[in-house]
């Protein structure tokens, strides 16, 4: 099996672990796994799928769709001799609703984040383009700064933090809205990343949301996830490929 064989596969792999035990899958699961390029394109797609199926369950649909459907249903089990052409604008309607659907969905993923979430994700964004106020010290923070510029950490997951050791031995420290931001810089591949950590007890405002979800606006993307109890932003100006590789 070669890795498009692998992809076509995993394209049907529903986020979540729920198919992990899905014969079908596992040969496929296992190339992944040794696989670093298609591993990056599975974390990638994962993370794709949950945003989107997110957003779909957030989205209403029409007032009165159930009741098109059915009337729809009706007309096109009458006889052939009683066909209408007046029917026709019902199922387009639908489609043009559903067509409707999916646009606003593809519109909202991946550049906005969540509402409550996105001050937090704004505040990193314009903090990253300060580039004479960054940089720490301190064993913690070399430490993590040199686990994540190496490229066989792959972002979205849990990262060890230790956020008091981190505040208290030098890593950079900033206030928001009354609560503490850590900024851990890190370099890969020859570019500059900016790793805001927050704690989840302090921002219980904020979904706790697994998959990584993106924000970009001119100069700056953003890619924000959490692990239940750290929230995570990771900024730069690299642009969004380049962040994208870090998954």
């Amino acid at each position: 099996m070669n890795n498009q064989e692998a992809k076509f596969i995993l394209s049907g792999y529903r986020p979540g672990g729920r198919d992990a035990g899905d014969a079908r899958f596992g040969e496929a699961l296992r190339q992944a796994q040794v696989d670093p390029t298609l591993a990056v394109w599975f974390t990638r797609a994962q993370a794709h799928d949950a945003t989107v199926a997110a957003k779909l369950r957030e989205i209403a649909p029409p007032a009165g769709l159930r009741e098109a459907i059915l009337a729809g249903a009706r007309v096109s089990e009458a006889p052939a001799k009683k066909k209408n052409v007046r029917r026709w604008p019902v199922w387009l309607g639908l489609a043009a609703s559903v067509a409707f659907l999916l646009g606003v969905t593809a519109a909202m993923w991946p550049a906005k984040a969540d509402a409550a979430e996105a001050p937090l994700t704004k505040f990193a964004m314009s903090d990253a383009l300060e580039v004479n106020k960054h940089g720490g010290h301190g064993e913690e923070n070399n430490e993590l700064a040199g686990r994540l510029g190496r490229v066989s950490t792959r972002l979205g997951h849990t990262l060890p933090v230790d956020f008091a050791a981190l505040a208290n031995s030098g890593c950079r420290t900033l206030n928001f809205n009354g609560r503490a931001v850590l900024e851990v810089c890190f370099q890969r591949n020859g570019k500059w990343f900016h790793c805001y950590v927050v704690r989840c007890e302090d921002f219980p405002e904020l979904r706790a949301k697994e998959a990584p979800e993106f924000a970009v606006n001119d100069k700056v993307t953003a890619m924000t996830w959490s692990d239940g109890e750290h929230r995570f932003v990771v900024a730069g100006q690299a642009g969004r490929e380049a962040l994208a590789q870090l998954l």
